[in-house]
Parts: C-alpha cells; structure tokens; sequence
C-alpha cells in the first residue's frame, strides 16, 4: 500500500533476507558459546546481540517504508551529522582502552560513529557520482581532476577524526569504499594508475623511513602510528596469546567441530574480533563451509543486483557496499587463521557489536529497497 506502512511480502528479496537471519542466528549462536571466555562484567553478550538485532530489524522496516530515496534526499545532513559526532567524540567522551571511539550510553549501551560514517559516505559519494555523471557527459581531465579532487576530500575529513581516535580499521573501510565506488563511476583509467603510481612512491618513502630511518619516521609521524605499523609487520614474529590460541581451536576442531559452547583454549576478543574462530571451533570443517557459503551467497546476490536494470545511484551504493563487505569478510578471516594482520576488523552480521550491527542492518534496508525499486528519477543535490 503506499504510503502507507505495510510491507508486501511478495516485494521482499528473500535472497538477501534469508541469508541475513542465517548469519543472525549464526552470531548469537557463536556470541553464546564466547561467553565461556567473556568478562562477566559486560553482561550476557549474546542477549544483548539479540536486542541490537530486534532494534536492527525495526530500523529495516522503517528504511523499506521510507525508501533511499529520503537517505539520498538528506545526504549531506547525514554527512554533517556523522562528522560532528567524530568530532565530538574528542571533547564528550573519556577515553577507553586509549581509545576515543565511542559514545557510552548509560543503560544502554555504547555507539560508535564511525561505523555508521560508513554508511553516511557511501551515500554522500553515491550522490556526487550521480550529480557529475548528469553534468558531465563527456567530462575532459580537469573536470575529473576537480570530481576526485572533491571526492577526496569528503573522503579524508572524516578518515581524518576516525584515524585520530584511533580507529586505523574504520579508516581502511573508508578507502576500500572510496576506491570501490570510484571505480565505477566512469572516469578514465588514467587516474587509477596515476593515483596508484603516487600512492606506491609515498608508501615506498614511508615503509623506506619505517625501517631504516626510525628516529626520523617518529619525528614525522608520532610513535602511534609507528607501533600500529609494526603491529602489521611484525604480526608473524611472536604472533601471541590471541592468535595462536585461536588457531589452535581452529586447527583442532577438526570435521564437525569440538560441540556446541565446546571452545577448548582462552583467546581474547572471542566475541568481536576472532568470533570465527569460535564458530570453527565449535562447528568444524563442515561448518565453516555452511558459514562461507551463506557469506559468498549474499555476495553474489549483491553482485547480481548491481546487474539489474536499477538507478545509477543505487548502483554506485551497491559497489560501496559489495567492496566494504568482501575486505571485511577477507580480512576478518585472514587475520583469524594467520594469513593476514590483526586489524581490529570484525565479520559482518556475526562479531558482537551494536553500532557496526545497525549500521549492517541499515545496508539491509537499502538492499531490500534496491531490490523492489521502480524505474525512476531521484532528483537531489
């Protein structure tokens, strides 16, 4: 009915709803069993998960009866929104961990900016892409110039606040969104090979410091980001408690798994960061299998919607969204098994976390919109 509030079930794309509820059942299923090895202090995470995934799938509901179109209408409030919050987070907020990342909530809970400046980007580029390819036809190499120029800069504000706090993981989701966008927007080749040539000298010079002139590196760049860039290099030297246990617990489990709430060794983070290796230990081979599967099925949904004939702006947010969740879900499991650094980042819909649910469940309600959305103009600036 519209303009009403009823959902028609028969709209609904149940190749990206069936497999959301798969992986929410997975989490607090895997959340549970972390328990074991979770400070009583911060409640039963599980229940909680639950709770943010109950608020999740209201927030869905109300996105469906809105449609994108009111997000893409409200862009740049959001955008404000999002860096005002960052910004915040500075002067409104104790640290925590040494950490500037969240909002604490009393009786609630705390919220984390950062992953919904996630969303917030994807559709602030979304809407520049969409007003420059409709300006533009042909644009020459000083207009593109000007559109990165532009692009960049949205981009870099926020990453900006978010790498101060610091959050380096959120930071890495916001270039992987920026370059899976930008990608598709049209504009020439040339500026991917010119960007990754710049971007390999400055990294040549900065990796060149890192090793060999330390002190001058420090002076550059501060200690932080010094120990965050040996926490990469240097993750296979000692790799530690976290990882070796939880590669024990994988690498034990075996076909089927130790059982259910089975997890057979300590590792920190089991409910946010190294979540997988809780779901692996206690499910085995032949669950891990079901988990990928149910991953790389919502990916390839994703992938063949961008194929549809939708608006162009919905598919500039559905290559945000594919590039976001295929690094996360890579890195996430890389870095749980050994193959690549602990980062910090968390596996979509499964790691306990209720800012960076929402913001998931968010990309559901978009998802969901893209998906029964008829042929029509958006128009906003």
């Amino acid at each position: 009915m519209e303009g009403g509030f009823t959902i028609q079930l028969n709209k609904i794309n149940y190749h990206i709803l069936i497999p959301t509820i798969l992986l929410s059942i997975i989490s607090i299923l895997s959340i549970y069993s972390a328990l074991t090895y979770t400070s009583s202090s911060l409640g039963n995470l599980a229940l909680k998960q639950g709770i943010w995934y109950g608020i999740g799938w209201i927030l869905v509901i109300i996105l469906v009866h809105l449609k994108n179109e009111y997000l893409y209408q409200r862009t740049w409030y959001l955008y404000i929104i999002g860096n005002l919050l960052l910004v915040g987070l500075f002067f409104l907020t104790d640290p925590i961990n040494g950490s500037r990342c969240w909002y604490v909530i009393p009786g609630i809970g705390s919220i984390k900016p950062s992953e919904f400046m996630k969303i917030f980007l994807m559709l602030t580029l979304a809407t520049m892409i969409h007003n420059f390819r409709n300006d533009y036809d042909n644009p020459n190499w000083k207009e593109e110039f000007i559109f990165l120029i532009k692009t960049f800069i949205i981009v870099f504000i926020p990453s900006v606040l978010t790498f101060l706090q610091p959050d380096t993981g959120c930071v890495i989701i916001y270039l992987v969104i920026y370059i899976s966008m930008i990608f598709v927007s049209g504009i020439r080749l040339r500026w991917f090979m010119i960007a990754g040539f710049v971007g390999t000298l400055i990294l040549g010079i900065c990796l060149w410091l890192y090793f060999y002139k330390e002190n001058v590196f420090i002076q550059l760049f501060g200690s932080s980001i010094y120990y965050r860039l040996e926490r990469i290099f240097k993750w296979q030297e000692g790799s530690g408690l976290q990882l070796e246990n939880a590669m024990t617990a994988i690498g034990s489990a075996g076909l089927l798994g130790h059982g259910y709430n089975q997890t057979p060794v300590y590792f920190p983070e089991s409910s946010t960061d190294f979540i997988f290796a809780v779901y692996a230990s206690n499910f085995g081979f032949i669950g891990v299998l079901l988990l990928l599967g149910i991953i790389f099925y919502l990916d390839i949904q994703i992938f063949l919607l961008s194929k549809r004939k939708i608006l162009d702006t919905d598919k500039y947010i559905l290559s945000g969204i594919l590039g976001m969740l295929l690094f996360q879900q890579i890195q996430n499991i890389g870095m749980t098994v050994g193959l690549l650094p602990i980062t910090g980042i968390t596996l979509p819909f499964v790691s306990y976390g209720g800012s960076s649910l929402l913001s998931y469940m968010l990309i559901v309600g978009i998802l969901l919109n893209i998906s029964v959305q008829k042929n029509r103009t958006y128009r906003y600036r």
